[in-house]
């Protein structure tokens, strides 16, 4: 699933923002109005894709979907999410609604912690970023 995440502006300030909602409202879940009709394929190992700051860039994985009711009653849908955020290869994405599925074949590889990163891989997170968003790289 691939959803973006509005608001935040790096990856560190959705963590903030998650760690925040674990404790005030536990467990950790981001509501959404649609019901995912796949949700088998979503919670045996599925993961969310979250796009922050237009950059498809991180990974949640997904260990629950619930439904649930927004504040004024109305219904929706709980994905229970794993605390960890994983880095992607991240990628350029445009704006779109709502969330969509993600074609596992299409889903970016991981960076691995302790990988030795070559070429822009190499450069600070907060360097590509502004790189990115004067759409240098």
């Amino acid at each position: 699933m691939i959803k973006l995440s509005v608001g935040p502006k790096d990856i560190g300030q959705l963590r903030d923002i998650q760690a925040r909602r674990a404790v005030v409202d536990p467990p950790l879940r981001h509501q959404t109005r649609m019901m995912a009709k796949r949700v088998a394929e979503l919670t045996a190992g599925g993961s969310i894709y979250w796009v922050v700051a237009g950059f498809l860039q991180v990974r949640q994985r997904i260990l629950d979907v619930r439904e649930e009711s927004w504040d004024d009653g109305s219904h929706c849908a709980g994905l229970v999410l794993d605390s960890v955020l994983v880095p992607v290869a991240a990628r350029q994405t445009r704006p779109f609604q709502g969330w969509r599925y993600l074609d596992p074949a299409a889903a970016p590889p991981d960076i691995v912690a302790g990988a030795a990163a070559e070429g822009i891989d190499a450069m600070p997170e907060k360097l590509r970023q502004e790189l990115r968003s004067l759409g240098l790289i």
